[in-house]
């Protein structure tokens, strides 16, 4: 099976953009390019773990409302939710009312906090574990990378939640961390672009 599909430019686009047509803005314009606004990061992060058995169009579909209640993901104002706003946030259709997962980005966000005191920013952080481009397998052939392993365990190791290999891989592939764009896709040279002019977090 053939790894793109024709955008309605008729370029070459990665095949899983033409799962759903919310999904083609999302892939020209957001997936891959490198992000370093920590509220940006969180986001990614929350919204990943929230779609851990579900679909990422779900996710995309709700992602306004997620923004809304979890205020545009300001972490230091997550950090200060109480059990009154878990039982707000369940009782929202907008959202995915798993508790487990509200809890997790409550939790999460006093660590990201945590972090940023540490570190100097959540982005400078995350940074340090963006892969050796030569030694990656080809795009979209993997569901985790040495990589997003040890992020992965060094975020567990911090009391992170909903924070597993595969999850931090597909927020990796989103925030620019690594280019997974197919070789033929027309987007990937783009990304390749704004990599090579990012500047690195913390360096």
């Amino acid at each position: 099976m053939s790894t793109t599909i024709l955008g309605p430019d008729g370029k070459s686009r990665c095949r899983w953009c033409g799962a759903a047509p919310e999904f083609l803005d999302y892939h020209d314009t957001e997936w891959g390019f490198p992000v370093s606004d920590d509220h940006r990061l969180f986001e990614k992060l929350s919204l990943e773990s929230f779609q851990s058995g579900l679909s990422w169009r779900t996710i995309l579909a709700k992602r306004e409302n997620f923004r809304a209640v979890f205020h545009d993901f300001d972490f230091d104002r997550i950090a200060r939710f109480t059990q009154r706003d878990i039982v707000r946030l369940l009782k929202d259709e907008g959202i995915v009312r798993h508790r487990g997962k509200i809890e997790a980005v409550i939790n999460n966000a006093r660590l990201a906090r945590e972090l940023v005191r540490k570190e100097g920013s959540l982005a400078a952080y995350i940074w340090r574990y963006e892969p050796d481009m030569g030694q990656l397998a080809a795009p979209q052939t993997a569901s985790t990378s040495a990589e997003s392993l040890a992020l992965s365990k060094d975020l567990k190791k911090l009391g992170w939640k909903f924070v597993g290999p595969t999850t931090v891989y597909a927020f990796m592939q989103a925030m620019g961390l690594i280019n997974d764009h197919v070789e033929d896709c027309v987007i990937r040279a783009r990304v390749d672009r704004a990599r090579k002019n990012f500047r690195r977090p913390g360096r």
